[in-house]
């Protein structure tokens, strides 16, 4: 009976870490992500905005 109570807390705790370890790789992903997300908008937000005022700049030179 000794035996059978230890396995059970054993095998509780591993799926406790199990469950901590998960929710740990899911918050780091989603932290991750979002910084990683954030690097490619501060890049690509002003090549957008270049190329924005060079097609803007090449539109009026056509059109007058």
């Amino acid at each position: 009976m000794n035996e059978s109570s230890e396995s059970s807390k054993s095998s509780s705790r591993s799926i406790a870490r199990t469950l901590v370890a998960a929710l740990i790789l899911v918050v780091v992903g989603y932290v991750i992500l979002k910084i990683v997300i954030g690097i490619v908008l501060a890049i690509a937000l002003p090549v957008v905005l270049i190329l924005g005022v060079i097609g803007l700049v090449w539109a009026w030179r056509v059109l007058f």
